[in-house]
C-alpha cells in the first residue's frame, strides 16, 4: 500500500537485514516502480522463506503499507530438460514497454509483471496471455480507494498442446550429458517436433522473478555457452550430411547419372592446378557410382560433383532444400545459417569466388554452415520425395472449449524432380547403415528395423598438406564435431533425427547415441540392444 509508505528509501534499508534484501531485489524493485502507476503495489522480495516470513511477522509493526502476500508465479517443473524449447517468462523490462507500445498492446499489459521472454512463452505471448482485466476506482488524494466505478474481469489466455515427447526429450538428454551437443526429432508425415535438446542447459526458473547478477554473469560467461540453443542457432559445417541432397540434385541437372564413374586414388585434384583436395580415407575408394560413393561417403566423388556444377547451381538447389533459409519453426531463437554463394563472398570478404571455394561446398564445408534443425528439414524434404514440412512444437491450441489443430503452411515443393533420383539417395543411406562397407553399418547392424543414415565430420581448423588427424593429440576445441543424420523405418518412415557432438563429445560415437535413441522410439524403453562400443575401430562412421 503505496500510500502508507512515507519514506521508501529508508523502508527498503530498514528491510534489508529483516527479509535479507539484497542490491538486486532493490535494483528490481526500483526498476518496476519507476514504469508502475503511483499506487501501484510493488513486490520488494518474491520467494520468501519461512523464516523470512516469521522474521518480517514479529517487526511488520514498524514497516505500514508493507505486508506479505502470496502470489501466482510460473513454475517449471522439469528444469533444464525443455529450457530451450518451452523458454520461461520473466519481469517486463523497458524494452519490452517500448515493443509492446508500438504494436498497440501496452494496455493489455497493465498491472502485468511478466512476459514470455524465450520458446514457445515468447513465441505464443498472445496465445498465452488472454486479456487483461481492469478497474475504474474513485481514490482520495493519498492514493485510497474510496469506491468501485467499473470493473472488467479478465480473460484467460488459450492452451497450447506441443508435440514434444517428454520422455524422449528427457531420455536423449540423459545421454548427452556432459557433452556440447543437439539434437533434432521429428515426424516426417507431419513436420512435428518429437524432442529438441541442446546441451548444456539451464534451470529456466532462475529466470521468473528475475535472475541475480552472480547466476546471470555465471551463464553469460560459461564458455560452454549454455543460453544459446544449440538446435535452432547453433551454426556448424554440415559436412557429409548433405551427400544425398547434393546427389539429388547433380542427378535432377544431368550432371551425373546412376552409372557415372569415377576411380578415387585418395585424392582429387583441381583441373589446371596442382591442388589437391584429400578423401578422408587416403588410400581411396577405387571405383565409384553415386550408391557407393553414398554409403562410403567418398569425398573425392562430390569434390569432382562440386566442380561440374559450380556454385550458382549447387547454391541454387541447396537453398530449395532449405539451407540459408529459416525453417518456419515456432520459436524466435533461430540463426539461417549460410549458403555460400559469389554475391555472399563478396560482400562479406569484398573477394571473387574463385573456382577451388566451390570443392569443399559438395561435401558440406568451406563456408557452408547450417543448424541441426536446418539439417533435419531438408533430411524430410528427401523422406517426403520433395514435399517439404515445416518443422513445428505446436500441436494444438484450445479455443473456447475446442481443440484447434496446428495448421501446416504450404511450401512450394522442391522442383519436379524424378521419383527414382529420391530413391537412389535414400537407398545410399540405407546402404551407409546396412551395407558391409557402409559408413555406420557397425552401429546399425541386427536392428530389428530398417534404418538409413548419414554421417559426417565437419573439421573445426585445417590440416596441412600431408598431416594426419589425431584426436588425442589436439585441443578438445579444436577436435572435429560430429554429425549424423537418420530415418527409420526405411521403408515408412516415423522418426526423423539430426544431431550433433561439438568437437566430439564427451560420451560414446555419434553413431552409438543414434542407435540408443532410435531404439528408444522404435523398440520402447526395455528393449534397448546396443552393439559393443569399439574405441579401436576405424572412424570411418565420422565421414
Amino acid at each position: 500500500m503505496p500510500e502508507k509508505v512515507d519514506n521508501v528509501q529508508d523502508t527498503l534499508e530498514a528491510l534489508k537485514s529483516v527479509v535479507d534484501l539484497n542490491d538486486d531485489d532493490i535494483a528490481a524493485f526500483k526498476k518496476e516502480r519507476a514504469r508502475s502507476h503511483r499506487f501501484t503495489s510493488i513486490p520488494v522480495k518474491t520467494n520468501l522463506t519461512e523464516v523470512q516470513v516469521a522474521r518480517f511477522a514479529v517487526n511488520q509493526y514498524r514497516f505500514p503499507g508493507v505486508e506479505v502476500k502470496g502470489y501466482k508465479r510460473r513454475y517449471y517443473p522439469y528444469g533444464s530438460a525443455l529450457t530451450h524449447v518451452i523458454g520461461y517468462v520473466s519481469k517486463i523490462n523497458d524494452k519490452d514497454v517500448d515493443r509492446l507500445d508500438k504494436d498497440g498492446k501496452l494496455a493489455n499489459y497493465a498491472a502485468t509483471h511478466d512476459i514470455g521472454k524465450l520458446g514457445i512463452e515468447r513465441y505464443y505471448e498472445d496465445v498465452l496471455h488472454g486479456q487483461t482485466g481492469y478497474e475504474e476506482v474513485e481514490v482520495n488524494n493519498r492514493g485510497r480507494v474510496i469506491r468501485q466505478l467499473k470493473e472488467v474481469p479478465p480473460q484467460a489466455g488459450h492452451d497450447v498442446y506441443l508435440t514434444l515427447d517428454l520422455k524422449l526429450q528427457q531420455y536423449i538428454e540423459t545421454l548427452l550429458a556432459g557433452s556440447r551437443a543437439a539434437v533434432v526429432v521429428t515426424d516426417p508425415r507431419t513436420g512435428g517436433i518429437l524432442a529438441m535438446v541442446s546441451m548444456p542447459s539451464y534451470d529456466p526458473n532462475l529466470f521468473v522473478d528475475g535472475i541475480s547478477s552472480k547466476d546471470y554473469s555465471g551463464l553469460l560467461n560459461d564458455p560452454n555457452t549454455p543460453l544459446v540453443n544449440r538446435a535452432t542457432q547453433g551454426v556448424y559445417p554440415p559436412a557429409s550430411t548433405v551427400k544425398p541432397y547434393v546427389a539429388v540434385s547433380a542427378l535432377s541437372a544431368g550432371v551425373i547419372n546412376r552409372n557415372t564413374s569415377l576411380f578415387d586414388p585418395g585424392w582429387w585434384q583441381l583441373p589446371g592446378s596442382d591442388k589437391r583436395y584429400r578423401d578422408w580415407k587416403k588410400w581411396g575408394h577405387g571405383h565409384l557410382n553415386v550408391t557407393k560413393s553414398l554409403e562410403e561417403s567418398a569425398d573425392t566423388f562430390f569434390y569432382q560433383v562440386a566442380y561440374d556444377m559450380g556454385i550458382d547451381r549447387l547454391s541454387e538447389w541447396m537453398s530449395k532444400f532449405g539451407y540459408g533459409h529459416y525453417t518456419g519453426v515456432d520459436l524466435s531463437e533461430e540463426r539461417s545459417g549460410n549458403m555460400p554463394t559469389r554475391e555472399w563472398k563478396l560482400k562479406r570478404f569484398k573477394k571473387p569466388w574463385y573456382q577451388g571455394d566451390t570443392i569443399p561446398v559438395g561435401i558440406g564445408q568451406g563456408y557452408w554452415t547450417a543448424t541441426p534443425i536446418q539439417m533435419n528439414k531438408a533430411m524430410m524434404i528427401l523422406i517426403n520425395d520433395g514435399v517439404v514440412k515445416v518443422p513445428h512444437l505446436l500441436q494444438s491450441t484450445v479455443e473456447d472449449g475446442k481443440k484447434v489443430p496446428w495448421n501446416q503452411p504450404h511450401e512450394a515443393p522442391v522442383g519436379d524432380i524424378h521419383s527414382g533420383f529420391w530413391e537412389i539417395a535414400k537407398d545410399g543411406m540405407y546402404g551407409v547403415a546396412n551395407r558391409p562397407n557402409g559408413t555406420a553399418h557397425k552401429y546399425f547392424a541386427g536392428t530389428p528395423y530398417k534404418v538409413a543414415a548419414k554421417s559426417g565430420t565437419a573439421q573445426v581448423f585445417g590440416l596441412k598438406a600431408n598431416e594426419t588427424y589425431n584426436a588425442h593429440r589436439i585441443a578438445e576445441r579444436l577436435r572435429d564435431h560430429k554429425l549424423m543424420t537418420a530415418f527409420a523405418p526405411y521403408d515408412n518412415p516415423q522418426v526423423a533425427v539430426a544431431m550433433i557432438l561439438e568437437n566430439g563429445g564427451a560420451g560414446p560415437a555419434v553413431g552409438t547415441i543414434m542407435r540408443q535413441i532410435l531404439d528408444h522410439i522404435m523398440l520402447g524403453d526395455n528393449n534397448t540392444e546396443l552393439p559393443a562400443e569399439n574405441p579401436a575401430a576405424a572412424a570411418a562412421e565420422d565421414q
